[in-house]
Parts: C-alpha cells; structure tokens; sequence
C-alpha cells in the first residue's frame, strides 16, 4: 500500500505528459493564424467577396471535422490500443482510409450535383471557390487522417506541429495575395483548401515505424457507433456556423454586405475558443492522473472545475462582446466594421454555450452515450431553427437562435452526462480525458 501510494504522488507530480506544450502551442499558432486569415482577407476583398470566401471557409469547416475528425479520434483511439498490446496498425489504418476516401468522394460528388445552388448562394458566383471546396475535402481528409495516426502513435509533438504548420503556411499565403495585390476571392480560397497538404509534408517529415504490420482489421475495430458519431460532428459543426449560415441564406439582397460585418463579429466572438485551449492543455492532464488512479472523487472535481473554466472563459467573452466588442472589431478588421456591440455580445453568449456544450460532449462520448450526444445537437438545431424562424431583424433572430440553440444542446447534454455520472467515474474516463487533451476547436 505504502509503495503504491508513493508511486500515486510521484505520477500527480509528474510534467504534462510529452507533446502537451507542443499540441497547446500548434493549436494556438493554428487559432491565431485563422484570425490573421481573416482580417487579411476582410481589408483586401470587398464585403461581397469576403461573405463568398467565407461561405467556402463554413463549408469547409462544417464538413471537414464534421465527417473527418471522428474518424480520426477513432483511428487514434484503435491504434492506441493495437499499441499498447503490442499489435502493428497498417491494416487498421488503411481500413480507415479507404472509409474516409468514400466519404471525401460521397461529398464531393454531392458537391458537383449541388454545384449552382452552392455557387450562387454561398459563393457569390465564384466557380474558383466551388474547386477550392472539392480540393479542401480531399487535402482535410489526409490531414485527418495523419493527425490520427499521428496522435495513434503517441507522437504528440508531430500532431502539434501539423496544427501549427497549416496556418503558417496559410497565413504566409493570404500575406502574398495581399501583397501583390490580389482582390478577387478564388485565390484566397486555395490558401483556404491547400495548407493541409504541406502541414502533412512538415509533420511526416522524419517520422518512422507509423504503420507497423498486424492482423487484419475490420470496420467494427473503428467503431460500431461511428455512425452516431459522424452524425453528432456533423450537427455539431453545422451548430457552430449556424448564425452565418442563417444570416446568409435570409438577407434580403440589400443586406448581402452587412452580413461581411456579421461574419467578422462571428469571429470576435469566437476569441473564448483560443483562450480555453490554452488553459485545457494545463488541467486536463491532472485529470488524467485521477483517472488512471481511480480516484473518482478527484476526477469529478476537476471535472468541475473544467466545466467551471469554460463558464468563466464564456462569461469574459459575453462582458468584453457587449463592452468593447464593436471597438476590438474596429481595430481588428478596419473601419470597415460596423457590427454594434449587442450583436458581439449575443454572438458571444452562442460562443460561450457551444463551447460547454462541446465539452460535454465529450463526456458523453467518452461514456458510449453516442445517440445521446447526437440527440443533444439535434436539440440544439431545432431550437436554432424553431427561434430563428420567430423573429424579423435578421442579424437578431439569428444571433437568439444561436445563443438558444447552443444553450439548448449544452443543457440536454449535462442532464445526460449527470445522470450517468451521479454513482461512479465511468469505465471510459481515460477516452474522455484523452479526447479532450488533443481535441481541436475549430475556429
């Protein structure tokens, strides 16, 4: 007993686990350079242009980790396992990727068929963004899937480096657009859509031994609720641009230039998402250490304590949008901003619910509760769709329903997640902490 407790206080005292500090640090530069993407982008192009860049950027962002990125954790989590009995993971990781190869084809051929709609509604009739599009499916798809082999493989330092790398790459190509003049929105798509290639290059670069021989692997190794999964990603990401999307789709044609105000307010908002990846990367470890130690007790309070960070995060967030947040757009995006602080601020309540609502998905995930989690965002789009469709000032009945919706999908998810928590820390605590620590928020 006395050796066992010794080697429970050696392992609380123990550094972050390795790659920690470089996953925190590539998700930052990656945040940080999506904002610089987007105030690049916000001065050189008029506003119509910026709402057509930015309806491929929801696009992207709305079907990349939507489809993706569970297969990537899924990928992470299984060859994790392989690992860990000493099991090589090639097969599992070519399974995987010819499932995400059907899903990158399914939604680019769904793309082409749907190709007038989405060009002239979202891209303001931009065919170059229609192909940045159908290139970004592809490019994220291998993105995803390295950054889970990666994470698979224990080589954390790697997958933040990939992270990071990405949007240097972006930012250093907008900056050229921008100074050689560019001012059509194309262009500034395929910064969008080709970055992950190199991020992929930069990050593979040097690495040995990923894909170790095994036996072979069925589709049930991934997952067999990956479809629930997908599902969720989906709703989940569809959730978090639901107040663009809405504003795009209901302007009048004498609003279409307002709604470039909108989209950069929608970022603003979003600045709570870097600052809670910064601080996840120092307490989540700690819960780590209760969990693989079985102190139950402990893991709940921290947990707490996370659910807490991320209220408090949101609150600065909903102060600073209903306070200085028309002024911080202004010296951001230029005197082109106008977007007032009540919307800032409503926007920053939607930001700030969807970030706790992310969190405990998580959590419920972690439990196996996949259809309750999928249940939980179907919740939060209906009561975005169901507040939306009450109201007549557009940028209002769009900002409710995301601020409802995203409280919504949070509150039904703590009542899901408490229910299964109230007697015991679950079995799949270790995947849920593992989850977080290297889960992206996308901007």
């Amino acid at each position: 007993m006395a050796e066992r407790a010794q080697r429970l206080i050696e392992a609380a005292k123990k550094p972050v686990p390795e790659g920690t500090y470089a996953i925190g640090a590539g998700l930052l530069i990656a945040g940080l350079s999506a904002y610089a993407f987007q105030i690049l982008s916000f001065r050189q192009l008029t506003k119509p242009q910026y709402n057509a860049l930015n309806g491929l950027w929801v696009m992207v962002f709305v079907v990349a980790p939507g489809f993706f990125q569970p297969l990537e954790q899924e990928v992470a989590r299984a060859l994790a396992h392989r690992r860990a009995q000493g099991i090589g993971g090639a097969p599992l990781v070519k399974r995987a990727a010819l499932l995400g190869a059907a899903l990158a084809s399914a939604v680019a051929i769904a793309s082409l068929i749907a190709a007038k709609p989405l060009v002239d509604e979202l891209f303001h009739g931009d065919e170059v963004l229609l192909v940045g599009l159908l290139i970004a499916l592809f490019s994220y798809y291998l993105a995803h899937m390295a950054r889970g082999t990666l994470s698979g493989n224990g080589r954390f330092g790697p997958y933040g480096i990939m992270h990071g790398s990405e949007g240097i790459v972006r930012v250093i190509f907008c900056a050229v657009l921008v100074a050689i003049g560019v001012s059509t929105p194309g262009p500034y798509g395929l910064a969008l859509a080709l970055p992950p290639l190199a991020a992929v290059a930069i990050s593979l670069r040097g690495q040995h031994d990923l894909l170790a021989p095994g036996p072979a692997a069925p589709y049930s190794e991934l997952s067999t609720a990956l479809g629930w999964l997908l599902v969720g990603s989906v709703l989940a990401q569809a959730l978090s641009y639901a107040a663009f999307l809405g504003a795009t789709l209901l302007a009048h044609a004498d609003q279409k230039e307002a709604v470039g105000d909108f989209i950069a307010g929608l970022f603003i908002a979003r600045i709570p998402i870097l600052l809670f990846q910064a601080v996840q990367a120092a307490l989540l470890p700690k819960l780590a250490a209760h969990a693989g130690a079985g102190r139950g007790t402990d893991f709940r309070t921290g947990l707490k304590k996370l659910v807490l960070i991320v209220v408090a995060v949101g609150g600065l967030g909903i102060v600073g949008g209903f306070t200085i947040g028309s002024t911080a757009g202004q010296i951001l995006f230029g005197d082109k901003f106008v977007l007032g602080s009540r919307d800032l601020g409503l926007l920053a309540v939607g930001s700030a619910a969807f970030i706790l609502a992310l969190t405990l998905a998580q959590g419920l995930i972690a439990v196996r509760s996949y259809r309750s989690a999928a249940f939980s965002w179907v919740a939060g789009i209906v009561t975005f769709l169901a507040v939306t469709a009450l109201g007549n000032e557009l940028f209002l009945r769009v900002e409710l329903g995301f601020a409802m919706g995203s409280l919504a999908a949070a509150a039904t998810m703590g009542a899901f997640l408490m229910s299964r928590m109230r007697t015991k820390v679950p079995t799949g605590v270790g995947e849920l902490v593992e989850v977080l620590e290297h889960e992206t928020l996308e901007i």
